[in-house]
């Protein structure tokens, strides 16, 4: 028995082989022709097909590292079922270093998206009707905003069961359900009962080599369950221990002021413990931050100004 063809911007690919395609989006108003670059692996034994994508939003490049050095380094390239690879799935962003397309639309919150609709909404569209329909199972992968940086964390739907045994073989440091939004990717997923998990890590426009090794190793452990590859390179194969999180908040600064974390990202606390101060320029007045409840930290907003009420630490406790 042989394994499907996929079919992507009208051309497809048989079993056994291996494809860049392309699906045109717009154009600059140069006249530029933008187009989204999408990878197939495509194996001649029937299989599962696994979406790994990056760059929804197109300043968040560490998941775009992760799989470019998947493509560059071969792994991708599988012996059952099938890899749809998309290193930038918002190429506008990425080109402005910006998380939203030029019109200031998240693609993030445009799914399932419209044919003629804003920029945003048809990208959503295009992967939709051309990605999202073939798949199996997706890996998303993204990092903080600005300043925000996420331990290495999976997030998963708590309504799926797929989508929690997935972020389980996942095996990243953290885990944790997460809401579904209106109009995001795994909403549109889920909708469509096709299983995905969330990677985040690190933060926007800064490489972070944890962060990329932790999105290649869970990467390549999801492929290894589902028998596309027969082994993981000894440098990708440790074993995490996967901390399950609940009860998650933002604890906020109490004061406006200069921030000064005490603690390391993805560390544990106990509650009562002082995680960081706000402090004004003239040493005159002191807050003190201080754990809720015994938990790990799972971001820290690393901007050293603050002003009253802004997110600090992403803190959840333990399951």
């Amino acid at each position: 028995m042989a394994n499907n063809a996929i079919t992507i911007g009208g051309q497809s690919v048989l079993p056994g082989e291996n494809k860049r395609l392309n699906i045109p989006i717009d154009r600059l108003p140069t006249g530029t022709l933008i187009d989204i670059p999408v990878y197939v692996f495509n194996a001649k034994k029937p299989g599962p097909t696994l979406l790994v994508q990056a760059g929804l939003h197109g300043d968040e490049i560490n998941g775009i590292e992760i799989v470019r050095r998947m493509i560059a380094e071969d792994h991708f390239k599988v012996k059952s079922g099938a890899v749809i690879a998309v290193p930038i799935l918002n190429i506008f962003g990425f080109i402005h270093y910006s998380r939203d397309v030029p019109d200031g639309k998240d693609v993030n919150r445009s799914f399932p998206g419209t044919k003629t609709g804003s920029m945003a909404s048809r990208i959503a569209y295009h992967h939709v009707n051309e990605i999202l329909s073939q798949i199996d199972y997706g890996i998303d992968l993204h990092t903080g905003g600005g300043q925000r940086h996420n331990y290495p964390q999976v997030r998963y739907t708590q309504e799926d069961e797929l989508s929690i045994k997935l972020a389980e073989v996942f095996n990243a440091p953290i885990s944790f359900p997460s809401k579904l939004i209106k109009g995001s990717f795994r909403n549109a997923a889920f909708r469509m009962n096709k299983p995905t998990i969330v990677f985040e890590a690190g933060e926007s426009m800064r490489f972070d080599e944890n962060s990329i090794l932790g999105g290649i190793r869970g990467i390549l452990k999801v492929m290894m369950h589902f028998e596309m590859i027969s082994n993981i390179a000894s440098e990708y194969a440790n074993k995490n221990e996967t901390i399950p999180l609940v009860e998650r908040k933002w604890l906020r600064a109490p004061t406006a002021g200069m921030f000064i974390p005490k603690i390391t990202n993805g560390s544990s606390i106990t509650k009562g413990q002082i995680l960081g101060i706000v402090a004004d320029t003239f040493a005159k007045r002191t807050k003190n931050i201080k754990a809720p409840y015994d938990g790990y930290i799972c971001c820290i907003n690393y901007q050293a100004v603050v002003n009253q009420g802004e997110a600090l630490f992403h803190v959840g406790a333990k399951k």
